[in-house]
């Protein structure tokens, strides 16, 4: 990027150069001649324009790094800043067992994705509101204050969100991420962040997908029922979903099903 940069310069100020360059020069005679000698004796000066584009910070002190590699710092993480919400956060166990939830009352539309994703977005901010907190708190404050570097920033950023996945995080994917990466024995404080995130991950999978089979336990009982007392009435045309479904609907309004399920997912993390 940086050769990139130096040759739009280069050609950039080739081209003012030349968009600039004087005519040739006139005869002695001529008008334009004596109108140059007149401005020469009167004193008058024409100063052209100067285009300069510069980088500040590249010397800054103290292992502080340059503006333009903290521009293609912040522009890679706002490229990858949806993967850092989906997949380190909160945010994986929630959408999956929300969708579990909706699959298993057999609404597969009902609530739509962008209700499920809104949902589990805002509760995603809400559980991790104090790990942000000790983010802004230890990180970016600091940063803005010119207290510490932007390395630095980091540095203190990662901790919070790296002691909440290993919090989430089952032993064996940890040791297993290690051994496929080669790694001998770590201790917890010096785990890389591309073991600890694949590991969280793994776990969170596993997670959502056990809450997601002790939901699906009550609707597939009335799927039962259903289908036997049909079969029972010599009703084997009439489709079972059709009778179950307003009965699971009801089942889950009498028993408050959001509410639960909601509590549960928030009650997991603690």
């Amino acid at each position: 990027m940086k050769r990139l940069l130096v040759i739009a310069i280069f050609a950039l100020t080739a081209a003012l150069g030349f968009a600039q360059t004087p005519p040739a020069s006139a005869p002695a005679g001529s008008p334009a001649t004596a109108g140059a000698t007149a401005a020469t004796a009167t004193g008058a000066t024409s100063q052209p324009f100067k285009l300069n584009i510069g980088l500040e910070g590249a010397g800054a002190p103290g292992g502080e790094v340059s503006v333009a590699l903290q521009i293609v710092v912040i522009m890679t993480l706002l490229s990858v800043a949806p993967s850092i919400v989906l997949l380190m956060t909160s945010f994986t166990r929630i959408v999956i067992v929300l969708g579990f939830v909706r699959t298993a009352l057999g609404a597969p539309s009902a609530p739509s994705n962008q209700i499920v994703v809104g949902l589990s977005l805002f509760l995603t901010f809400f559980l991790m509101g104090p790990i942000f907190d000790r983010v802004n708190n230890e990180a970016v404050r600091p940063y803005l204050d010119g207290k510490i570097t932007s390395v630095e920033a980091l540095d203190k950023a990662s901790v919070p969100l790296k002691q909440f996945m290993l919090k989430q995080t089952r032993t064996r994917d940890l040791e297993y991420f290690l051994e496929l990466g080669g790694f001998g024995p770590t201790a917890v404080k010096d785990l890389p962040m591309r073991v600890v995130i694949p590991a969280f991950v793994i776990s969170e999978l596993q997670t959502a997908f056990q809450m997601g089979f002790l939901l699906f336990l009550p609707f597939l009982v009335i799927d039962f029922l259903v289908s036997s007392v049909l079969m029972a009435l010599g009703m084997m045309m009439m489709p079972p979903v059709t009778v179950a479904l307003p009965l699971k609907l009801l089942l889950f309004v009498l028993v408050d099903g959001w509410h639960l399920v909601v509590r549960s997912l928030v009650q997991s993390f603690g």
